[in-house]
């Protein structure tokens, strides 16, 4: 992993020092620079070289959103969009990340001085795996693929886990999923605003049906169950119907909702299940996978080298949770498969 050579964008000159600040002080990055509005930046990309910009939405002149889009296109680079909590704020950020931003990150609107730094304390960490990680992956043009002919499903839930990159990665895996689907859970560690309104978008988008994870939810076809309170974990009940259990404990591996707490039960349930890792930070997921495997379950992980951010991917592929990383593309098909009865 390289370190990060980042500048700060902000039209605010408060902001770009305090952002400055912080990220100064995380191990792993720099800040090469800062630009008040996208002209200013223009130059300093040419002068100064970063290798991650974090960017404000909102800016006089050219908006975060139009110079993310110039970017793109002109010189492709990873950026990391700075966005308010609001729900039109979350909005944009699924925009930016359609055009190819790494992340989004909150900028609270109101807050305690010690609750905004704690909150902009997670962005060291963030900037750090946006220098590292797979910029052209996150530009790709996601359109809605023909789905399974004639999908029969065998039985099979489907259990995913993903972080940062997420969002591009299962807006990419959901597009081939027919509206007969088979159930489908997701661990995703997201702004909880911003999963919202993607959970909104995918159910407005594609021809199954898309919901927030809720505890009791029976899992039937059809249906995709997004869990994403960073407050509880979700957990598979087996029953007649299976179940979710939403519930309330202390972190598993520093992550909550926890992939692998969710992939264990699962595990543990001993039915026909198909368990998979997804762009993301950290290494929640594989241990949890490789009890699934363990269990019998079929298990995939995305190819870190494709993956937008391939740190998850790469500890469940060395926990021995899968034998290779497979590109989206071919694991969404894999996945379908193995829930197909044709």
């Amino acid at each position: 992993m390289h370190d990060a050579r980042v500048l700060v964008v902000d039209d605010s000159a408060a902001m770009r020092a305090l952002f400055s600040d912080i990220l100064d002080q995380s191990k792993g990055v720099t800040v090469v620079g800062t630009a008040r509005d996208a002209a200013d930046a223009r130059d300093l990309i040419t002068q100064l070289r970063p290798n991650v910009l974090t960017l404000d939405v909102e800016m006089p002149g050219m908006s975060g959103i139009e110079f993310l889009a110039e970017i793109m296109e002109e010189r492709p680079m990873p950026v990391v969009m700075l966005s308010s909590l609001t729900q039109s704020g979350a909005e944009t950020s699924l925009k930016a990340f359609e055009l190819g931003a790494v992340e989004c990150f909150p900028k609270p609107l109101k807050a305690t001085p010690e609750q905004f730094a704690k909150t902009v304390g997670k962005l060291g960490k963030i900037v750090l795996a946006a220098a590292n990680s797979n910029v052209r992956d996150s530009r790709r043009k996601v359109v809605q693929k023909e789905t399974v002919a004639t999908f029969a499903w065998n039985g099979h839930v489907v259990a995913l886990s993903a972080s940062m990159g997420g969002i591009d990665a299962l807006t990419e895996l959901f597009s081939a999923y027919p509206a007969n689907c088979p159930p489908t859970v997701v661990a995703l560690q997201a702004e909880p605003a911003l999963v919202e309104s993607f959970i909104a978008k995918l159910d407005r988008d594609l021809e199954c049906k898309v919901v927030a994870a809720k505890d009791g939810a029976t899992l039937v076809q059809g249906t995709i169950h997004i869990a994403y309170d960073p407050e509880r974990h979700v957990c598979f009940e087996a029953g007649d119907p299976h179940r979710l259990r939403l519930v309330e404990r202390d972190p598993v591996e520093g992550a909550r909702p926890s992939a692998t707490l969710l992939f264990a039960t699962l595990a543990r349930a001993a039915v026909p299940a198909v368990g998979a890792v997804l762009s993301g930070t950290g290494s929640d997921g594989a241990r949890g996978l490789k009890l699934m495997r363990d269990a019998g379950c079929q298990t995939l992980v995305q190819d870190p080298s494709t993956a937008t951010v391939g740190e998850a991917p790469s500890a469940a592929l060395t926990a021995g949770a899968a034998d290779a990383g497979l590109p989206l593309e071919t694991l969404t098909d894999t996945l379908l498969a193995k829930c197909n009865q044709g």
